[in-house]
């Protein structure tokens, strides 16, 4: 069971630790929003890890498939929605999103749903997970379904430590930024995003993995 748990957290913090549009979306909002909207988002990443883990895990083999088969079309669907949303961050204004969020008009919940919908448009997370059961022996053996839940349990928390923490650092450096550095952090958050994205598009029409 320790070690269960041990290794379940250990990859999804495997998992999240890569520096991606995620990662810069959720330090953006830290420092725009609040410590707690940037954690938020880091849950909707860890939530949406955590499906395709479960998915790598069960060996579902007609969703599988038909991640297989639409790999490319979910990876440029995905791609554009990501480097749209780039270009929104980038014409976001920091002090009417302050202002919005003063007036009770951004909710934890809508960070939690983007960042989870933007994570979900990565198929690619599946043969991730399955190299790193793999790599760890993770749950290959036959357990029984309470072992498998605790494993994938064991993977959320390990996304979420990650988040936590990454939001925690960048929170701390809160205090340095005002409304011109926030304006300039929306800037590069925005070009880092669609850059990462046309980035992705193009491996992904070329058939490189990047």
């Amino acid at each position: 069971m320790i070690e269960c748990i041990t290794e379940g957290i250990i990859i999804g913090i495997c998992t999240s630790i890569p520096v991606g549009p995620i990662a810069i979306l959720c330090i953006q909002r830290t420092l725009q929003k609040g410590r707690w909207h940037g954690f938020c988002s880091g849950l909707g990443a860890a939530t949406s890890d955590t499906l395709y883990a479960a998915l790598a895990l069960f060996g579902l083999s007609m969703v599988m498939s038909s991640i297989t088969a639409h790999q490319l079309i979910i990876q440029i669907v995905g791609s554009a929605i990501m480097m749209l949303f780039g270009v929104y961050i980038f014409f976001q204004n920091p002090a009417s999103s302050i202002r919005k969020q003063q007036e009770g008009g951004t909710n934890y919940w809508q960070e939690y749903i983007t960042a989870f919908l933007l994570t979900l448009s990565n198929p690619l997370m599946v043969f991730l997970f399955l190299g790193l059961f793999a790599h760890f022996s993770f749950l290959t053996d036959a357990h029984s379904p309470f072992y498998v839940a605790i494993g994938i349990v064991s993977i959320f928390c390990g996304a979420a430590i990650w988040w936590f923490f990454l939001t925690f650092i960048a929170s701390t450096f809160k205090k340095r930024f005002n409304f011109r550095g926030l304006w300039l952090l929306n800037k590069i958050t925005g070009i880092l995003i669609a850059l990462l994205a046309f980035i992705g598009l193009i491996g992904s029409l070329l058939g490189i993995s990047i």
